[in-house]
């Protein structure tokens, strides 16, 4: 009799051979960024707002005032309306259509409440007169309000806009920027002297942080060459061992690792400071330079070069730069598919940017994990460095230099596989 088989529970996880890779995180399906706005008209500025409150306050404010005037000019009208005569066998004689029921010759009690009447009518008509003109003007102060309420509200805020530019600045890698807002030491005084100490502290954070690294890397520098030297020097004797020859080559190849780490520890301590001399630079020359470098490399894996670079020129560090364009084409030709492989290294000019697009084929790239490729050490589903193919530090130097240079860099994943890097400078 066969055995039965039962279905495997679907929620339960498979268990992988021992030794197998363990399986990539499975893709988010939910966006971690800002939640979606569906009504943005509802979340108006306060510069809006503010105008909105001043002139409503002005318009509460005339609707009250007009309120109040109405009431006693009608109070006024009523307590005048008796009159302190009277008249007999009036004969009145009429000026005007207002009131059609005084004219000819009346009994005086006829007349008078002829009279009263036509009073009534007229005060009727006085005070409907006086509400209509309030209501015009005071809707054109309150035009006016609102308009003078824009202004000033803009006025008010215009330290705060100041504060606003000076932390786009920071933000763009230029902690030296500072506010020092003049003036009272009111509430936006205080708050720029506190922004103004923060970036103080953030500053020498910095500062402190850059120096270690570059001091670090320096010091590390001696060591490392002397260690090459002595392996280069006993891997020349001719009477090494086989097992030693084999050591020293091995123990070389971790060497130049270091040092390579050490160096891309250096340049992107180096990077993150804003460049100051700056000259013009040809991106179409940085990228031919750059595939030149790797042509041995991409040959040797039967990755095609290939792209069309327009000159376009920007300012920054030539070397900086070229040092991007490497970076991103041996990461293209590494990371590529085994066989009938291509990297396009194009260069473009935008309105007022430059850009420099490297393109490539290979595995295919989940969209949650392009961000993590340009952090330090970071690879795909890989946390620390364990290839021999680089020290994890090449995108985190392309992004460093591009923020340095006051442009940016994204990544774009390919449908065919492989990926899609845009570095964006200002010319």
């Amino acid at each position: 009799m066969a055995a039965s088989t039962t279905p495997s529970d679907p929620a339960e996880p498979r268990r992988q051979p021992p030794g197998a890779p363990a399986p990539a995180p499975p893709k988010p399906t939910w966006d971690p960024g800002e939640p979606s706005r569906p009504y943005p008209w509802l979340r108006p500025t306060i510069r809006i707002r503010l105008t909105l409150l001043y002139g409503g306050m002005f318009l509460i404010a005339g609707m009250v005032l007009l309120t109040l005037i109405y009431l006693l000019a009608a109070q006024a009208l009523h307590e005048g309306s008796k009159l302190p005569f009277r008249i007999l066998n009036a004969n009145a004689q009429l000026t005007s259509d207002s009131c059609p029921g005084l004219t000819g010759t009346l009994p005086s009690e006829q007349f008078m409440q002829r009279l009263g009447e036509c009073t009534d009518a007229q005060r009727a008509v006085a005070l409907d007169e006086l509400l209509q003109r309030s209501l015009m003007a005071l809707l054109g102060l309150a035009v006016a309000a609102f308009a003078f309420g824009y202004v000033m509200a803009g006025r008010v805020l215009s330290p705060l806009g100041r504060i606003t530019r000076t932390a786009r600045q920071v933000a763009s890698s230029d902690l030296h920027k500072r506010i020092e807002l003049e003036g009272p030491d009111d509430e936006l005084k205080e708050l720029s002297d506190t922004f103004d100490d923060m970036l103080d502290r953030l500053d020498r954070a910095f500062t402190a942080q850059q120096r270690f690294v570059a001091n670090a890397s320096h010091e590390l520098r001696t060591p490392l060459a002397i260690n090459r030297t002595l392996l280069e020097v006993q891997l020349s004797d001719p009477e090494a061992s086989p097992e030693l020859q084999q050591l020293g080559k091995t123990l070389l190849a971790t060497n130049e690792r270091s040092e390579q780490l050490v160096e891309g520890l250096l340049l992107l301590a180096r990077s993150e400071n804003e460049i100051v001399d700056r000259k013009p630079v040809d991106l179409s020359e940085v990228a031919a330079h750059a595939v030149e470098q790797v042509r041995a490399e991409a040959e040797d894996k039967g990755v095609e070069l290939r792209g069309v670079r327009h000159p376009v020129y920007v300012q920054g560090n030539g070397v900086l730069l070229e040092r991007v364009a490497l970076n991103l084409v041996q990461n293209a030709v590494r990371y590529n598919q085994q066989e009938g492989g291509w990297v396009s290294v194009a260069t473009e000019a935008l309105p007022g940017h430059g850009m420099l697009l490297v393109e490539n084929t290979g595995p295919a790239v989940p969209a949650y994990e392009i961000d993590n490729l340009f952090e330090p050490f970071r690879r795909l589903r890989s946390d620390r460095t364990g290839s021999d193919k680089g020290v994890g530090l090449g995108l985190s130097i392309v992004r460093s230099v591009a923020r340095a240079h006051g442009g940016t860099v994204t990544a774009e994943r390919r449908e065919e596989g492989g990926l899609a890097l845009r570095v964006v400078l200002p010319v």
